[in-house]
């Protein structure tokens, strides 16, 4: 120790008469949408037969003790790839092939709608083109050049799932429907769904190339659809507009110039089906078979589904027996659990750091302290009984000089099976300044005058 303090002396003495020196010396594939998605079907005999499909599915939520054994037990269902997550946090409560890649047919609209919402302007003017009125059923069936407002063809978008109308916002939002798509898989990036490429505005089946030059087909993964949908719903600006959208039974409209009256219902069967559902998409093409996306809201809990390949026809009502089966399981199965913990977290070292003394003898500190933010000290989970959450700091037991009240030495991790659920920054409570040659001539001086003058 003696031996480290003379040298830190000599070193400081050295840059001392080394300053004195230097101081002396100058210096698609649109063919396999045709008979529609879940909308063409949505009227007459063949959609009342689903009402009462539906209706059937929603009297079976009340039963006794058996339905609450059968809840709490895993669920079976119909979709080749599914997964339940929180809402809120975005953990995977439940999955079956969630990561598998595969065509997502109009819950791709879900993408299209939010970034119309953030990138658009509601008055905006959107003009049907030859190349959107061309598209195949289901659409809204408006000719080339007739007009509406932005606002009113998110509806037909959104409720009707109209393919003409996909196209026609995104030319008015882009200029073109590449432009657009482009901007979908932007931000899919930004999300962090890898495993998603949009080749479409509407979901029709096709492919394109990437930026690295490899074909992609249009496609998504149970996970990245659910995750487009939280963010959809819970952290982007248009959250608010997205929902009101989404959760409409039904709207009327007319073009900008007053010729037609345009009306829409909701095919989004959830909204009736269960108590407190929010939001949803379904989608359906030959290749990609019924899918959906939707949310529900219960007892403090946002849960989201999402499927693909929940059957082909005639099976249109597997998306609703499973959306059922897995909300049924998250709201039975997984209660809010408070799990913050105080961690232990010691002063780090600052490495060529000024001591508080001052002594060059002696190693500088910095207290580190865990900063939870908005949600003060506590740390809220959907959990299963006999989940357990493991709790753990990562960051450095040593610091470069200079340190800055604020500044992050690492984090506090929150996981569940090897996943993390949450994360704090821990940060430096205060600040250190760095030994520099600059500060080693002003101690010397303020101690050789203070010497001097006592």
């Amino acid at each position: 120790m003696e031996r480290r303090r003379r040298g830190r002396r000599t070193a400081c003495l050295a840059a001392v008469f080394t300053a004195a020196a230097l101081f002396a010396r100058p210096a698609v594939n649109r063919a396999e949408q045709e008979r529609g998605e879940e909308r063409a079907q949505e009227t007459g005999p063949a959609a009342d037969a689903e009402r009462a499909q539906g209706a059937e599915l929603t009297g079976a939520g009340a039963g006794g003790p058996e339905q609450a054994a059968e809840a709490a037990a895993e669920p079976e269902i119909y979709a080749l790839a599914a997964v339940l997550t929180d809402g809120d946090t975005g953990r995977i409560l439940w999955g079956k092939n969630e990561r598998e890649r595969r065509p997502m047919a109009s819950t791709t609209k879900i993408m299209t709608c939010i970034l119309a919402l953030e990138e658009g302007d509601l008055e905006d003017i959107a003009v049907f083109s030859p190349l959107a009125a061309s598209q195949p059923q289901v659409h809204l069936g408006a000719p080339a050049g007739r007009s509406f407002y932005l606002k009113d063809l998110l509806y037909s978008l959104m409720l009707e799932s109209h393919n003409d109308t996909a196209v026609a916002v995104a030319e008015c939002v882009s200029g073109s429907v590449e432009e657009f798509v482009a901007e979908m898989n932007r931000k899919a990036g930004e999300l962090g769904c890898e495993d998603t490429w949009f080749v479409t505005p509407n979901g029709l089946d096709g492919t394109s190339l990437d930026g690295s030059g490899r074909e992609r087909a249009h496609s998504t993964t149970a996970a990245d659809l659910a995750r487009i949908m939280r963010y959809c719903l819970r952290e982007s600006p248009a959250r608010e507009e997205f929902q009101a959208i989404t959760g409409t039974s039904s709207y009327t409209f007319k073009d900008t110039e007053g010729i037609g009256t345009y009306s829409c219902a909701n095919h989004n069967a959830l909204l009736t089906m269960m108590e407190g559902a929010v939001s949803g998409k379904t989608g359906f093409t030959g290749e990609a078979g019924y899918s959906y996306v939707g949310a529900l809201e219960r007892d403090g809990k946002c849960l989201i589904v999402a499927l693909l390949g929940s059957g082909w026809p005639p099976n249109k009502t597997y998306k609703w027996s499973d959306t059922r089966a897995l909300m049924e399981y998250g709201l039975e199965n997984y209660e809010y659990q408070e799990v913050w913990r105080d961690v232990d977290i010691q002063p780090a070292a600052v490495e060529n750091g000024i001591p508080e003394s001052g002594n060059l003898g002696e190693t500088a500190f910095v207290e580190l302290e865990a900063e939870p933010g908005g949600s003060g000290r506590s740390v809220r989970l959907l959990l299963r009984e006999g989940e357990e959450v493991q709790v753990r700091y990562e960051g450095t037991e040593k610091l470069p000089a200079p340190v800055r009240e604020g500044e992050e030495a690492g984090r506090v991790i929150y996981s569940l099976n090897g996943e993390t659920v949450a994360s704090f920054p821990v940060t430096a409570q205060g600040s250190v300044g760095e030994i520099t040659l600059r500060w080693c001539l002003e101690d010397v001086l303020e101690k050789y005058f203070l010497r001097s003058f006592t």
